[in-house]
């Protein structure tokens, strides 16, 4: 098969639906089919995309709000046109990007078959006005979105109940994100982190965007309030964790998989304090590195099967202090186990495969 990938960004981007969507294109190819991959141009492809098809796009919104959503124009646009044509089938990763909007257009226009793999459903952000334009973005563009593909795969059973709600009210799937094994695993090197603060202190490591909606601001508020807490922080973004002027936070920049993989293995927990989220990546890496997690709700509840692993704690980005206080209870409240971080990490390597997910999105195109 000839299958056309969509999504708002290539992988080096740094975001987890678009690492997602470089995984899925790697496995298609190696499948033995032709996998091509159209993505916003303002950052390059990896070299070991064989088919990359970079949109001329603007992306006005990511510094003012932290949500990157890429505007093709005219050329980009008929790039896309040309490559729906030439597809047998389509793979479009979330339903809210302009780019996704017009493939799905474009697909019915020429009847070609939409797989639509949904990652995401409401983000809470601080500003009502945002908030608001969200809730309208979702019920006149998400919505017949899901109903416009021929199938609909979600990654997190919280997002398919938020947007079709339960039961499901349309035939879907439920697949969850792969983890690479090979990779991501109890056994290994371990990173080289900066010392503890103060004798017997733990090592707290975030991997992610440095945005909003990513929690940013409830980590420097933590932080702060916690010198006994080290801070490892590794991407990059808009926001500067480095002008904090916390002694106590580390700006680590964004990671190879391999050196991520070290970071986990090395840290004593994981902190992702954000919201809108579907399952993030990041959480699924460090189970199977048996690190133990902290997150923002209702994320630790993507995979009903890993709930018990995963210590929840309601974020408000709009009370970032109060917020740092429930972070700091979940994290005291942790004493993990040997037996329990082997357990989660044997899970972790049982359920989440790129391979498993590739090819129940392919039997969706097929189907």
């Amino acid at each position: 098969m000839r299958i056309l990938t969509v999504s708002h960004f290539f992988d080096s981007h740094g975001g987890g639906v678009e690492r997602v969507a470089g995984h899925l294109v790697r496995q298609f190819a190696a499948m033995g089919h032709e996998s091509i991959w159209a993505a916003s141009g303002e950052t390059p492809p990896d070299s070991d995309i064989a088919n990359p098809v970079p949109l001329a796009c603007v992306n006005p919104t990511e510094r003012l709000t932290g949500l990157p959503m890429p505007i093709p124009g005219p050329r980009g646009l008929a790039a896309l046109w040309h490559e729906v044509g030439r597809a047998d089938a389509l793979v479009i990763h979330d339903a809210l990007y302009v780019t996704s909007i017009a493939v799905m257009v474009m697909a019915k226009l020429r009847g070609r078959r939409v797989v639509l793999i949904q990652h995401i459903a409401a983000i809470p952000f601080a500003s009502r006005l945002l908030r608001g334009v969200m809730r309208l973005a979702n019920l006149l563009v998400t919505r017949p979105m899901l109903w416009a593909a021929q199938e609909v795969v979600f990654i997190s059973a919280t997002v398919r109940e938020d947007l079709l709600g339960s039961p499901p009210r349309r035939s879907c799937h439920l697949v969850f994100n792969g983890v690479d094994g090979a990779v991501f695993r109890p056994d290994g090197a371990r990173g080289l982190l900066p010392d503890a603060q103060s004798a017997g202190g733990r090592r707290v490591l975030f991997v992610g965007r440095f945005v909003e909606k990513k929690g940013l601001g409830v980590l420097r508020a933590l932080a702060a309030a916690r010198g006994d807490l080290t801070f490892l922080l590794a991407g990059a973004g808009p926001i500067d964790p480095a002008s904090w002027g916390l002694a106590n936070v580390h700006v680590l920049g964004v990671q190879t998989a391999a050196a991520l993989a070290g970071l986990y293995r090395a840290a004593d927990l994981l902190l992702l304090p954000s919201v809108g989220e579907g399952y993030p990546l990041v959480i699924q890496e460090a189970m199977a590195c048996g690190l133990p997690v902290v997150c923002g709700q209702p994320a630790d509840r993507a995979d009903p099967g890993a709930a018990a692993w995963l210590r929840g704690v309601p974020i408000d980005l709009a009370d970032t202090e109060g917020s740092a206080r429930a972070c700091a209870a979940a994290i005291d409240a942790l004493a993990p186990d040997k037996a329990g971080r082997e357990a989660m990490a044997a899970y972790a390597a049982r359920l989440y495969s790129w391979r498993t997910m590739a090819e129940a999105v392919l039997a969706c195109a097929r189907r």
